[in-house]
């Protein structure tokens, strides 16, 4: 059964000035509308030449016109495409006058992502593929295109749906044992049923791993450069962007404000925020950098804690790492990790071969090695086939489908009593799995989720 409301009219290419704008129309039996907009007869799939023509017959735009027949689309209802001349002006011109003429049936503006959700709600794609289009659309990254298009192929839901099925069967089992009180021990050890209470856990724990991968691939992570004033935090964030994004200068307290930069480390995307030097000022301008720096260490993902290795006496700069650890407490960051890394090892030849971490932000040495420890720390492992794009809603449905399946684990050779809660916890966690398809899904978190969707998806 499709789901079927108003029929609906986006934007689907981008704004601003393009060769090609595509306007695009979904709805209920589009087929009086399409009457209206051309004489010729159209054919399903195929592109036909012609002319939108305003009230006066003046020509608005010379363009394509696709048409295709329910349930063959991508929402599953009819949908009209206009490919036309992509200005801003004339992509406008052609949504009023579909409008216009879309009025006996009608034929609205879309909302956010609402294209998308009539796809989900039809059961074109479930949820995981929809949330995919929209990462697909926003990823800054080539690692990220790939692991989009494997979550939108449906690579993603096939784990999640077979995670399903595997905590189906188990109720199934422990339903029917239910039943037959008396037999219940001799019955579960036949059918083997902590072998597959121990497979669902293992697989399960297997796809929260790659999901969390994809996580950090997809959102990114947030690095603060941290330190004392003119300890090279600039330099570095210089030499990791591979541009001169900040003034680097000899002068203590030159970077008064934050500056924030995206760079990539093996396809994750990472954002770079130089601060300004920690340390007592009277200056009101910098004492309100240094405000803000602080500000930006209690949102970090990961702190790089930079030191002068040329500087005999460390004792400021231990102190600062303790403010900081104390500093992400009272933020309650207990996520955030602090990297140590000494700078200016080109000026202090002898001293910086005992230190853990050593880079030059001014020649470069040591910076490979650096952002393999960022992407360590930041809990990164290795980009491969099997990476897909995951969300934090994604990571909680998994985390709270271990608990409850964790849970139910003592519950199983604890008697019949035991087993309704045993069976109850599989519930939980079967339904839990299911929020990430859309299977069980509140109706206003789908409304939040598809809200974040560009109007023309």
């Amino acid at each position: 059964m499709f789901y079927k409301r108003s029929p609906i009219i986006a934007q689907a290419s981008a704004t601003g000035k393009a060769g090609v704008g595509v306007i695009r129309v979904s709805g209920e039996n589009l087929t009086p509308l399409l009457g209206l907009l051309s004489e010729k007869e159209i054919v399903p799939r195929h592109a036909t030449l012609m002319q939108l023509r305003d009230v006066t017959n003046q020509t608005i735009d010379q363009g394509l016109l696709l048409f295709f027949l329910a349930p063959y689309s991508f929402t599953g209802e009819d949908v009209i495409e206009f490919h036309g001349h992509g200005g801003p002006v004339v992509m406008n011109l052609v949504i009023e006058r579909f409008i216009e003429l879309g009025k006996p049936i009608g034929l609205r503006i879309a909302t956010p992502g609402e294209f998308s959700e009539r796809a989900f709600l039809n059961h074109k794609i479930d949820l995981a593929q929809a949330e995919a289009i929209a990462d697909l659309i926003d990823a800054t990254t080539v690692a990220a295109v790939k692991s989009a298009n494997r979550s939108l192929s449906g690579i993603f839901s096939e784990r999640i749906n077979d995670l399903i099925e595997k905590v189906t069967q188990l109720r199934m089992l422990v339903e029917a044992t239910l039943d037959f009180p008396e037999e219940e021990i001799e019955f579960l050890e036949n059918a083997k049923a902590k072998q597959q209470w121990d497979e669902i856990l293992n697989t399960l724990v297997k796809v929260l791993q790659t999901s969390e991968q994809g996580a950090l691939l997809r959102d990114g992570a947030l690095v603060v450069l941290a330190g004392a004033p003119n300890v090279g935090k600039s330099s570095l964030l210089n030499q990791l962007a591979q541009q001169d994004i900040a003034i680097v200068t000899p002068i203590a307290g030159t970077t008064r404000d934050r500056i924030r930069e995206q760079i990539q480390i093996e396809g994750i995307p990472i954002s770079m925020v130089d601060t300004a030097g920690l340390r007592e000022s009277s200056d009101e301008v910098e004492r309100i950098g240094i405000e803000r720096s602080w500000a930006a260490i209690g949102e970090a993902d990961l702190i790089l804690f930079l030191r002068d290795a040329s500087q005999i006496d460390q004792r400021d700069s231990e102190e600062l790492v303790q403010q900081i650890s104390i500093a992400l407490k009272g933020k309650g960051n207990v996520k955030a990790k602090i990297i140590e890394v000494w700078n200016k090892q080109d000026q202090n030849v002898q001293q910086h071969v005992t230190m853990p971490l050593c880079i030059s932000a001014k020649s470069g040495d040591g910076i490979e090695a650096l952002k393999k420890r960022i992407i360590e720390a930041l809990g990164w492992e290795s980009h491969t086939e099997n990476t897909i794009l995951a969300r934090g809603r994604h990571i909680d449905a998994l985390k709270r489908s271990m608990k409850h399946l964790e849970d139910s684990r003592p519950y199983l050779s604890q008697g019949n009593a035991s087993l309704e809660l045993f069976a109850e916890e599989l519930r939980l966690a079967q339904d839990a799995l299911g929020e990430i398809t859309g299977r069980l899904l509140p109706d206003d978190l789908l409304g939040k989720i598809f809200s974040s969707f560009c109007i023309g998806k």
